[in-house]
């Protein structure tokens, strides 16, 4: 049997990682900045995360949601009081796309409604609900096709309030900083006249946060920079380190019934110590903090740089827009300096999205090299 060839592969084999490093099979090292999608959020092989999971594993690793489970209590207590969501429920899942689909359903099931409203070069997942919300036709099967989605400029508030007048809009689901699209960021206002327009049609307010939350933008959650709380904030990729858990925070607004939702595996012993231990090692090493200050050096220090035409992000979600594709630079850096970076689907934009825990000397390295490969 031959593996179904959907992705395009770098002729690399990493067999290691540590930190902010991975290597290959050959022995060679290469500093990671993204984070295999912005997955790596405390460092590869942290000690205490490989602990964590190693003693779970020899205790109990699974068992299904028909039992009681203290661990998914104990995340739920601590990613409550880290998030200044305390009053919120968590259900979880396994990954990014179910927690967006999760948080779909939710949202039908507290209106009646079923359009939704999403933004213009937004990406929330490849699943039935969440791929047709995704600005990308290419990834729309026909079986996928629907009329239910409204898809708006990011950051027009005149033509948000304007599809929400119907009040026949269950949803709008906006990422609290676009990830794929090229790292574009909603603004404070737009997010503000999204609660307020969302508040006064009874429309439920979804901040997908998925690849922006979990302390990457500098903040616990991106939006909450604008100073406002979202209904329901679908959450993934850094909340495991690597281990698949997905989640949504939900509103108290919302009312839980029995069989309303569920999963087989989500919220099991091993996801919930691999969650456990990712907001233990963020506490203790105030990577929050560090995803600011690394960021704000990072963006100072490529800012005015020839052949940058913008840079855009918050904390240690960064896009370089570049004047050119990205296409030889990305390659060059990979494969003569050592280093990962992420793609945009614009072509032009480098990602950055390296473990919350990335060292100034770290830093300093990219950008040594990476001025390098701009001024050959």
């Amino acid at each position: 049997m031959n593996l179904f060839e959907v992705y395009p592969l770098f002729d690399i084999m990493p067999v290691k990682a540590e930190g902010s490093h991975v290597w290959d099979k050959n022995g060679t090292r290469y500093l990671d900045l993204y984070g295999g999608h912005a997955v790596i959020s405390v460092g590869h092989s942290h000690p205490h995360y490989v602990q964590r999971i190693t003693e779970q594993v020899q205790k109990i690793g699974f068992y299904s949601n028909s039992v009681q489970n203290p661990l998914q209590v104990e995340l739920a207590d601590k990613l409550g009081e880290i998030s200044n969501y305390s009053d919120f429920d968590l259900f979880l899942c396994n990954s990014g796309a179910e927690a967006n689909e999760n948080a779909l359903k939710l949202a039908s099931f507290h209106t009646g409604r079923k359009k939704v409203v999403s933004f213009r070069k937004g990406f929330h997942g490849r699943t039935e609900g969440a791929v047709v919300i995704t600005d990308n036709p290419s990834v729309i099967a026909p079986i996928n096709e629907t009329e239910n989605v409204i898809f708006l400029p990011l950051n027009d508030s005149k033509a948000l309030k304007e599809a929400l007048g119907q009040e026949d809009v269950c949803a709008v689901i906006v990422e609290g900083i676009q990830g794929i699209g090229g790292i574009h960021l909603p603004t404070d206002e737009f997010l503000q006249d999204a609660r307020q327009f969302c508040d006064e049609t009874g429309t439920i307010l979804i901040l997908d946060e998925i690849q922006s939350g979990y302390g990457r933008s500098g903040k616990f959650f991106a939006h909450q920079y604008a100073g406002i709380e979202a209904d329901l904030i679908p959450i993934a990729k850094g909340m495991g380190n690597g281990f698949p858990i997905g989640g949504v925070l939900i509103s108290p607004k919302f009312e839980a019934r029995m069989g309303m939702l569920g999963t087989t595996f989500g919220g099991n012993h091993l996801a919930c110590v691999a969650g456990l231990a990712v907001l233990e090692i963020m506490k203790d090493e105030d990577l929050i903090q560090n995803a600011q200050e690394i960021g704000t050096l990072l963006m100072q220090s490529l800012a005015g740089l020839k052949g940058i035409k913008e840079i855009r992000g918050r904390g240690l979600m960064i896009g370089i827009e570049l004047e050119e594709p990205f296409r030889e630079i990305r390659n060059e850096l990979l494969n003569e300096h050592q280093i990962f970076t992420g793609a945009s689907s614009d072509g032009h934009t480098l990602r950055l999205l390296p473990a919350l825990n990335l060292s100034r000397e770290n830093a300093e390295f990219f950008i040594e090299k990476f001025k390098l490969v701009l001024n050959k």
